[in-house]
């Protein structure tokens, strides 16, 4: 009994193993009052954002803004005047959309 224990236990860490190394998008974005939006990313492993591609979107889904995170992980610019969506795109399945409308002071 004590050595299937020890081999179900070796096999649940081999299957998980990977996602230890795993690491999650994040991306929090706040209205400043002054015209401007400012957006912070990073990954739940505390790795930089710094780098990462910004997308900002009309309504329609149109680019209006393509940049960069900064050096800090931060990313400002003018808030638009209509609806719009804000992506944080580091690649493949790690991507963060936030609508424009839940972005506040």
């Amino acid at each position: 009994m004590k050595k299937m224990m020890i081999v179900l236990t070796l096999a649940a860490m081999v299957a998980f193993a990977g996602q230890a190394f795993a690491h999650s998008p994040l991306m929090s974005c706040f209205d400043n009052g002054d015209g401007t939006i400012t957006c912070e990313g990073g990954f739940s492993d505390g790795s930089s954002a710094s780098g990462v591609k910004m997308h900002i979107q009309d309504g329609e889904g149109t680019s209006i803004l393509e940049t960069k995170m900064n050096e800090d992980s931060e990313c400002s610019f003018a808030k638009p005047a209509s609806a719009y969506v804000v992506i944080f795109d580091s690649g493949e399945g790690h991507t963060v959309e936030l609508n424009g409308a839940d972005i506040v002071e």
